[in-house]
């Protein structure tokens, strides 16, 4: 259920979501409150889980991390049992970035950074087709990232 924001709530969001090494000073000083009003509607926002956490945003170049792949996986057979114990695997793999689930032809959509396409050839052969739900797996490679900024539309 969506939490009650009000506009300057929003604005702190936008303003973290812009950089958020900000200081409650700082985004005061961006958004007209004081740092202490900063402070209380940052806390209640973490605590009503609209802040989930924050983190340093890398870059997979700089970190020899060069191929992206987005992984499409089809299960052989439809249990619980065998989602979670795919779901176990895949959100233990540091090289998934993303998974979700989805609805058509594909039942999971995974974006795996590597550093080169062996690493890639390792996780598709020796990690997501021997599993034992696994049916199918495809693979796109992104020749050229346009856009990845992972900001939410905020209104």
């Amino acid at each position: 259920m969506p939490v009650a924001l009000d506009g300057f709530d929003l604005k702190l969001l936008a303003v973290l979501q812009e950089n958020a090494a900000f200081t409650n000073q700082e985004i005061g000083q961006r958004i007209s409150l004081s740092a202490s009003q900063v402070s209380r509607r940052r806390q209640r926002l973490e605590k009503e889980g609209v802040i989930r956490r924050y983190r340093a945003d890398l870059s997979p170049d700089a970190l020899g991390l060069t191929v992206t792949a987005f992984v499409g996986v089809t299960l052989g057979a439809h249990s619980r049992e065998n989602a979670r114990k795919f779901r176990l695997m895949v959100t233990a793999m540091p090289e998934v970035q993303e998974a979700h689930t989805l609805t058509g032809d594909v039942d999971y959509m995974l974006k795996v950074v590597v550093k080169d396409l062996k690493a890639l050839s390792r996780i598709i052969n020796d990690e997501l087709l021997p599993h034992e739900a696994v049916q199918n797996v495809r693979s796109s490679i992104a020749m050229e990232t346009l856009k990845d900024d992972n900001l939410l539309p905020l209104e």
